[in-house]
């Protein structure tokens, strides 16, 4: 059977998370010491018994859900026969380390500037995101486009549900427009800033250099990168395309669209929370997922 692992991004993040891969084996335990040294704080107090809104931080969250999702892989050991991989968002950073395309050390570092280059590119210029329901694709994007603003497409999540980011007076322009076209909601989303959008280019900038210098191997399977959704194993096209992600889209429903034509049978969602295996099923409802479980 072709399974295609799935990672989840921000946002799948709760108290006590992990806990359990940490309590599995002395192996796991020890990744999670391991990545207390590097990080430089004790990330595993926050995610086992810290409060929602310490967990909330950028700098915490990304590497929180990224060590879930990489140590629970780990421990899998043979059962983790993946035939191809994706993640959303940051979940494309654990999916590579899963894959064996970065190492544990090189993955979690990357992460750590990540989350601490858009939390400083939020505070060079405010911004916001808002998750509109039940438009084309295409109606979305041009509404966008006709705005005087910074706003775009940033994650197309499931058909008939488009995030989109930018300037806070660019969603708010783009909600009304998109509501008075037969949006059934434009929600904004409690988020610290304007991911996936051009108001990230400092934190792509910074994170560039990073990603050109780290090393990347051929991954064991295909990754569905989120850039354009399609699969990659050669190096420098990854690399190339890491960069690109904190500006461009998060192309979720047209990965699972092109995972399915390349014959993924069944998806496991590796990590925190089953966002990921709910917007699968809005792409095809027949095709089963589930958690990876231990």
């Amino acid at each position: 059977m072709k399974t295609a692992y799935i990672f989840p991004g921000q946002g799948a993040q709760f108290v006590g998370m992990g806990q359990d891969v940490y309590n599995l084996n002395e192996q796991t335990k020890v990744l999670f010491v391991k990545a207390n040294d590097i990080l430089g704080f004790n990330i595993t107090d926050i995610m086992f018994s810290g409060t929602e809104e310490d967990l909330k931080q950028t700098r915490v969250t990304q590497p929180a859900i990224f060590l879930h999702s990489v140590i629970l892989a780990k421990a899998l050991g043979d059962d983790f026969k993946p035939a191809m991989v994706a993640g959303h968002s940051l979940g494309e950073f654990s999916a590579l380390v899963s894959a064996g395309a970065l190492s544990f050390e090189d993955g979690l570092r990357l992460v750590a500037k990540r989350a601490n280059a858009m939390q400083s590119a939020t505070e060079i210029q405010a911004g916001t995101m808002a998750a509109i329901l039940g438009l084309e694709d295409q109606v979305v994007e041009d509404i966008c486009q006709s705005i005087d603003e910074v706003v775009v497409a940033a994650n197309y999540n499931c058909p008939g549900q488009l995030v989109i980011s930018g300037s806070v007076q660019g969603v708010d322009l783009a909600c009304e427009k998109l509501i008075a076209a037969g949006a059934k909601r434009a929600l904004k989303l409690n988020v610290g800033g304007a991911f996936h959008s051009p108001l990230m280019e400092a934190a792509k900038q910074e994170l560039q250099e990073a990603i050109q210098q780290v090393n990347i191997q051929a991954p064991i399977c295909p990754i569905y990168q989120n850039f354009d959704a399609k699969p990659y194993q050669e190096p420098s096209t990854i690399k190339e395309n890491l960069i690109n992600q904190l500006t461009g889209p998060v192309r979720w429903t047209q990965t699972v669209e092109n995972m399915l034509a390349a014959g993924a049978e069944n998806f496991v969602e590796v990590g925190p929370g089953s966002v990921l295996q709910g917007l699968v099923k809005k792409v095809n409802r027949q095709i089963p997922t589930a958690s990876a479980t231990i």
